[in-house]
């Protein structure tokens, strides 16, 4: 009897779209029956079982997942090590390559909304294929909530940069980076209204509770001073970035 040839290794291709599919689904739902994993599966002619397990073995390289003995896979690769110093070592480039891939693989566009021709339409198109990947990265990381208030309404749910976009370029797509906020603590935390420290604690700034007469702002701002965000289930924030937000935006 014939026997079936065993798969060949894994491409580097086949690694970065699972890297970016890691990425992109909460770490509980890492299994052989989430449709987005089957759906890759069929997509790069590999098992669900195969692709579930790969993504496990990027979770054992997660520093967050670590610190809370959640380890995902025993053992891997090589060469799964590598993609994932090779991302960390440069989100922009590989979240754009991972987002193409992706792309390809589906036969769909990067950008389906019209955006003007010319020299800067490729770097258009690069900023807003990696804002929707720190936005999907980030959301999955809080298993879509809002790490403050638990919102679970994804239309009011943002991906909120700890350094500003325009302060870091080299981190604007790094998922540690965010924090996943409601629409309206995202406003606050990008102006300074609050912050969050490296403990993961909530500050308030006194800008609030000198306006006495908002008690609206009482309500939704200055109840939260001193709590302590939910923490991310990966890719929890950089402790420096953090410390960067509390010097030099937050309004104290």
């Amino acid at each position: 009897m014939a026997t079936v040839p065993a798969k060949a290794n894994w491409t580097r291709d086949e690694l970065i779209l699972a890297f970016n599919l890691y990425c992109k689904i909460p770490f509980g739902l890492i299994h052989l029956r989430n449709p987005e994993i089957i759906r890759l599966a069929k997509a790069i002619g590999r098992t669900p079982s195969s692709v579930s397990w790969k993504l496990a073995n990027f979770a054992r390289l997660d520093p967050s997942l670590k610190a809370r003995n959640i380890s995902g896979a025993t053992h891997g690769a090589k060469a799964e090590v590598e993609i994932w110093r090779e991302f960390n070592g440069n989100w922009d480039k590989l979240a754009f390559e991972s987002e193409r891939l992706a792309a390809a693989l589906s036969d769909r566009e990067l950008v389906t909304e019209t955006l003007p021709e010319g020299k800067d339409k490729e770097a258009l198109v690069r900023v807003r294929v990696n804002q929707g990947f720190f936005r999907a990265a980030v959301l999955a990381a809080y298993d879509f909530k809002c790490c403050l208030t638990g919102l679970a309404i994804p239309e009011l749910l943002t991906a909120s940069h700890i350094v500003p976009w325009s302060r870091d370029a080299a981190n604007r797509t790094n998922p540690r980076n965010g924090l996943c906020l409601n629409a309206l603590h995202d406003r606050a935390f990008d102006c300074g209204l609050i912050t969050v420290t490296p403990e993961l604690s909530v500050r308030v700034s006194r800008l609030v509770s000198a306006n006495s007469g908002d008690r609206f702002g009482r309500i939704v701002l200055s109840k939260y001073d001193g709590a302590r965000i939910r923490p991310a289930s990966r890719f929890r924030p950089d402790p420096s970035f953090l410390r960067f937000h509390n010097q030099h935006v937050f309004r104290r």
